[in-house]
């Protein structure tokens, strides 16, 4: 499971250190896309196996899954951590998620994700926790 909070940037050759926390759990490789809300993910490979499987099990004639699946798989980049723990976050994905130098990368229980902090960073969600429609929809789901 991924958790915490950590500040990093990437480098001039648009390569970020994967925050040491998180690089065991990703043995080497893993997936970057495209997340929700204009952030990045990364996913081991593992996970990233069983998300392309509940998405090939998807009605193809669905024209807004065959979007959905075009979009994900199509800005998706097998990465390899280098010897110092960084992995090049392409072009494409910079843009997606206005990353221009400084990141928040965040624990997100199952993936890792990577949110620009010129750019706000993840929202501040201590007001959602306090939330009462918020706390009923959790109670919604038992939790």
């Amino acid at each position: 499971m991924f958790l915490g909070t950590y500040r990093n940037s990437i480098d001039s050759k648009n390569r970020m250190i994967v925050p040491s926390k998180f690089r065991d759990q990703l043995g080497g490789k893993c997936m970057l896309t495209k997340g929700f809300d204009e952030c990045l993910y990364i996913y081991t490979m593992d996970y990233y196996e069983e998300m392309a499987a509940k998405l090939a099990a998807l009605p193809q004639s669905d024209r807004d899954f065959r979007e959905f699946i075009r979009d994900f798989f199509g800005n998706s980049v097998l990465c390899e951590l280098d010897s110092q723990g960084r992995v090049l976050i392409p072009q494409n994905l910079r843009e997606y998620a206005n990353i221009n130098k400084e990141l928040i990368t965040v624990g997100a229980m199952n993936k890792v994700e990577i949110w620009s902090a010129e750019s706000g960073g993840t929202s501040d969600t201590s007001a959602m926790m306090n939330d009462k429609s918020f706390t009923d929809k959790l109670k919604e789901y038992n939790i």
